[in-house]
């Protein structure tokens, strides 16, 4: 990432959906401030992290059926095959998932990987591991998407974390998206899962760092993919 691309990400706009918790911190400050006036200047600190945290920088999003977009933004975590969630209703049978792990200093604002209908959308109660442990993906608290996209379907999950208590999804079923759009976020730390068929040629490598809306995940009709791997 580009010095201005960290800029931008830094100075972005904050999403009306974290508001609220800014206006919260904001107000705490002040009554901290009333006790103690060093805690002010800690309620501030908190207050810009806050703000920070909600960021919703804009994105140029690759517009081409062939390519799956990052749905989020953080580190490439694990790639390989797994069976999706049985609420998707996607099968039995392994797809190529690709996690993205978001930290609490990531925009977690998340965006549709490819163009298409929405036609399913599962939330599933769980637990709240760290979500960049494999088993997050089986066991912790989601809310998937299945996409009927150019290629066929594929799915996205929103996984919960350790720190992440709160999944937010503003798609519905039926809902026609754009890659690129926003469709929900998830607070304070947390992942993504990409599950798609064999067919898609990955483009990225475990470790590599993802732009949510810019970052090719994969790609449908290329020559040659890059060798499947799982992180450690």
């Amino acid at each position: 990432m580009s010095l201005v691309d960290t800029i931008r990400n830094s100075v972005a706009p904050v999403h009306r959906e974290g508001w609220p918790f800014v206006a919260g911190f904001a107000v705490l400050a002040i009554v901290i401030g009333w006790i103690w006036d060093p805690l002010f200047y800690i309620g501030v600190a908190l207050t810009a992290w806050c703000a920070y945290f909600f960021r919703d920088p804009e994105r140029v999003t690759p517009v081409d059926d062939d390519f799956v977009i990052s749905p989020a933004d953080g580190k490439i975590s694990a790639i390989g095959p797994a069976v999706p969630p049985e609420e998707l209703g996607l099968g039995i049978e392994p797809m190529t998932r690709v996690s993205v792990f978001m930290n609490v200093f990531s925009v977690h604002i998340n965006r549709t990987p490819v163009r298409g209908r929405i036609t399913r959308v599962a939330y599933r109660p769980g637990k709240f591991l760290n979500a960049d442990l494999d088993k997050a993906s089986r066991e912790n608290e989601r809310n998937g998407l299945v996409i009927d996209g150019p290629h066929g379907a594929l799915g996205v999950v929103q996984v919960a974390g350790l720190v992440a208590r709160r999944i937010v999804c503003w798609a519905g079923e039926g809902e026609a998206l754009s890659v690129g759009d926003r469709f929900g976020l998830i607070r304070f730390g947390s992942r993504v899962d990409v599950y798609l068929t064999s067919e898609a040629a990955i483009r990225v490598s475990v470790g590599q760092t993802a732009i949510a809306g810019e970052t090719v995940l994969a790609e449908f009709g290329g020559r040659a993919a890059t060798p499947l791997s799982r992180s450690s």
